[in-house]
């Protein structure tokens, strides 16, 4: 019987304009979809479908999301594919989908919360977009954007009416949905994307972002009158006047009205930077009533949603509330059922009875081209590279949720049918599958080849500016750093520039406008609520730093980024600002106990990157308490303390960078540096055997240096110079803790030692844990070693070591480059080899 009544549940007929559903109400009444008010059965029928549903689309579209991101796919990829996945085409037919999934009675249903969602969602691209970023005055976005629409445009109309392609029997309604669709760019993605690539910060990527805001509201202004020139059955709408007219009228009433008395509103009612849950349930109130009132005027309730975002004030923390609580709920929960939707109303079966596959690729590919060679010509005349212009003519075809809901209107309003529908949303796919791999494997931004002398700390002598760029992820990484740098002993003749970057993780909900302003210009009301309050405590920390020293001058930076290519723009941000010193906190934060935790891997893998591939010299501070009272000796807050410093000198140029940063602070008060040089005896040098011509190099080098370092200190109290004769590594550790019970130091300077082999370390290397602070530097921020020393382990920029980096990740890419390319600092690297040779016939003479 069970068997019997599915067969009679429902009878349906497929057409150019979908399926037509018949119900047998009998069978309705016997499971309980009718007559609900009567024995309130109807919500315990719906509940659990649509829970089973919510379940489905989340999980499906998930899986999907995480198996394409490893291939560049943006997610605009998972969601048509999540969609298609339950299409008639592949399981969308199934028994066991249509019954116990998602069964056309509870369609309804399905398609209000689907709706539902997509308001809110176009409400929050409203929320991001910031029209401050369109700069009139630049005509080159401008032309490119206002060219490739309307070319597009023209070429989307030549596509719809193309002899071939789908019904002969079209409407003109169905040409409007379509070429509109296919000429808009869905900016979010687009921004994501350039911060994938890492070009947001290029002329390129400024040049792309702008043009897509121009896109975008282009778009908006020609969906709407389509929408309202075209009726629920697809023909021409008389009434369309009254519409466009009275949605002409909604608009300045936003701009002059609507957005000052929210911006009044939200200041005589939030006291003290406090927004309440009532601000965001009265906000979201206003959504849904703007989204009534246009739906109201024919020109469908997103119009009133984008519109409603848009007059939310941009330097309002309501804005960043909103995002964290609406965000997540959205993205995560109710955005899959509307992806869901869209794929009822795919049928590759279908069309295919009407358009050949030829047809359908050769449709496909010409749109992608439309907007490449548009955007290629244009360049011409704006005087711009052609692989920018390439590259901006790919980006412009990004398309996004924007792209599907032209279509759904267009299908709503029985414009396109299911042929033109089913080929304009495999068309998006292709594209958004094709453009991001496609900059990636073909556009790499040109590195300016900046070449500046002082990479290292050594070569800073005389009255040099020193400047330093350094890293902070969290509030408790900036009392540590802030400390260092105050001892760093900046003075008129050597002033100290400091370039504070606070480094935030580039996430989902990271918003565009974030995104394309992650400058100094950014305004941090574009935040989330956490991250800005963070990032207002750092910025007032650091600048109370500079307020209390003259010789010290900060420029605050934030970089957005995603963990895993974080390093890159440190590294950029690093050679543009030309500094010699990169200064990055330890992955691990000191505990209530004293220890430190166990870290951020994520984190860790940031610092070995940047140890990799860093223009510069490289600093690692793994904090433990320089702020904290100690012992026999203050804190580092005080003034009128000794400082106790340890410099400890192996050998190797990290370590006589690691002295040259250390001997730029003695000539301070409360500054006591105690330099201890371990140098191998006679038994470790037997067991050694013959030393290598690059350690005898090397040994040279430290011994003209110590020397030098000796005989413009040999005056200075405040300094002492001890060496230890130690046959191996046990010995070294062993003199090493007894500097520590004697002195209790607040700070261990040392060298990482990379690619250095000394006697003086023999065995210690086995049990060393963590590469990016080197043999002593892990040892000695081993729990066991000591629990109140902070530790500044330094490398050496080399340029053969950063090339052999570089090199090494362009094979595992896969990746070539001509000589040129691959060697981006090569004056710089022979500059380096030239002094050091230098400095070795010195020593040799002497």
């Amino acid at each position: 019987m069970a068997g019997r009544e599915k067969q009679l549940d429902y009878i349906t007929s497929t057409s150019r304009y979908g399926n037509v559903v018949c119900y047998n109400q009998t069978i309705a009444k016997t499971i309980g979809d009718a007559n609900g008010w009567e024995n309130a059965s109807s919500l315990a029928a719906v509940l659990p479908i649509f829970v089973t549903q919510l379940f489905v689309a989340n999980f499906t579209y998930r899986i999907i999301y995480y198996l394409t991101r490893p291939l560049l796919l943006p997610p605009f990829v998972a969601q048509i594919l999540c969609g298609l996945l339950f299409s008639p085409t592949v399981i969308g037919r199934s028994e066991f989908v249509l019954y116990y999934i998602f069964p056309y009675r509870f369609t309804m249903v399905l398609e209000t919360f689907a709706n539902l969602a997509l308001v809110y969602n176009i409400f929050l691209l409203g929320l991001g977009m910031d029209l401050r970023m369109i700069r009139i005055k630049e005509l080159k976005p401008v032309v490119i954007a206002i060219v490739g629409l309307l070319v597009a445009l023209s070429a989307g109309a030549g596509f719809y009416y193309l002899p071939g392609n789908g019904d002969i029997d079209k409407i003109f309604g169905g040409c409007v949905f379509w070429s509109v669709a296919f000429g808009c760019t869905n900016f979010p993605d687009l921004a994501k994307i350039l911060a994938d690539l890492k070009l947001l910060r290029t002329d390129m990527g400024r040049t792309a972002m702008c043009a897509a805001v121009i896109t975008d509201l282009c778009t908006w202004v020609l969906l709407v009158i389509g929408i309202a020139s075209v009726t629920k059955q697809g023909l021409w709408n008389e009434k369309m006047p009254y519409a466009i007219l009275s949605t002409m009228a909604f608009v300045p009433f936003c701009i002059f009205v609507m957005r000052p008395g929210i911006a009044w509103a939200f200041a005589n009612t939030v006291k003290g930077g406090n927004v309440g849950d009532t601000h965001v349930w009265f906000t979201l109130t206003g959504v849904a009533l703007c989204a009534l009132v246009t739906d109201l005027f024919g020109t469908h309730s997103i119009t009133g949603a984008f519109l409603f975002g848009l007059s939310i004030p941009h330097d309002h923390i309501i804005r960043n509330m909103i995002e964290e609580k609406l965000h997540d709920f959205l993205s995560g929960m109710l955005m899959p059922l509307f992806y869901i939707i869209c794929g009822y109303r795919l049928d590759l079966g279908y069309m295919f009875k009407y358009t050949s596959l030829g047809m359908l690729a050769f449709v496909i590919s010409s749109s992608f081209m439309v907007k490449i060679l548009s955007t290629v010509v244009c360049s011409v005349f704006l005087r711009m590279p052609l692989r920018d212009g390439f590259a901006i003519g790919a980006l412009m075809n990004t398309k996004g949720t924007m792209a599907l809901v032209t279509l759904n209107a267009g299908r709503d309003t029985k414009a396109l049918d299911v042929i033109m529908y089913t080929h304009m949303t495999m068309a998006f796919l292709v594209m958004s599958i094709v453009v991001e791999p496609l900059l990636a494997f073909t556009y790499k931004p040109k590195k300016k080849l900046v070449f500046y002398k002082y990479r290292t700390v050594q070569r800073l002598k005389g009255e040099v500016e020193f400047r330093v760029l350094t890293g902070v992820h969290f509030l408790a990484n900036v009392p540590g750093i802030t400390n260092l740098l105050k001892v760093s002993h900046p003075t008129k003749q050597s002033p100290l520039t400091v370039f504070a970057v606070h480094l935030v993780e580039l996430t989902g909900r990271t918003t565009a406008s974030l995104l394309i302003m992650n400058d100094e210009a950014k305004p941090k009301a574009n935040f989330s609520d956490r991250v800005r309050a963070e990032s207002e405590q750092i910025a007032e920390m650091i600048q109370g730093v500079e307020a209390s020293n003259e010789a010290m001058k900060i420029q605050t930076i934030t970089a957005v980024s995603p963990y895993t290519t974080m390093h890159e723009d440190i590294c950029s941000l690093a050679e543009d600002k030309q500094v010699s010193f990169i200064l990055l906190p330890y992955h691990k934060n000191q505990t209530s106990d004293g220890r430190l935790g166990e870290g951020n891997d994520a984190l860790a893998e940031i610092n070995q990157n940047v140890l990799s591939h860093a223009p510069c010299s490289v600093g690692i501070l793994v904090d433990r308490g320089m702020t904290n009272v100690r012992s026999e000796s203050t804190s580092f807050q005080g003034e009128t303390t000794k400082k106790e410093i340890a410099m400890i000198f192996i050998g190797g140029r990290d370590d006589r960078d690691a002295l040259a940063y250390a001997w730029r602070m003695v000539g301070q008060e409360m500054i006591k540096l105690t330099v201890v040089r371990f140098v191998p005896g006679r038994e470790a040098l037997a067991s050694a055997g013959k030393s290598s011509v690059a350690y005898e190099k090397e040994r040279q080098l430290d011994e003209e240096y110590i020397y030098e370092f000796n005989f413009k200190t040999m005056d200075d109290s405040s300094v002492t110079y001890i060496e230890k004769v130690v046959n191996d590594g046990q010995e070294t550790i062993a003199s090493i803790r007894e500097l520590e019970d004697n002195h209790s130091y607040d700070l261990y300077i040392v060298g990482r030692g990379y690619k250095v082999e000394s006697p003086v370390t023999t065995d210690l290397t086995d049990w060393s844990s963590t590469p990016d602070l080197g043999t002593i530097g892990d040892t000695l921020a081993s729990s066991n070693f000591t629990m109140q020393a902070s530790v500044l382990v330094i490398q050496q920029y080399s340029a053969a070591n950063r090339q052999n980096a570089e090199n090494n990740q362009e094979h595992a890419e896969g990746g070539a480059k001509t000589a040129h390319e691959a060697r981006p600092f090569k004056d710089s690297h022979d500059e380096e080899k030239d002094e050091e040779g230098q400095q070795y016939q010195m020593g040799m003479r002497k």
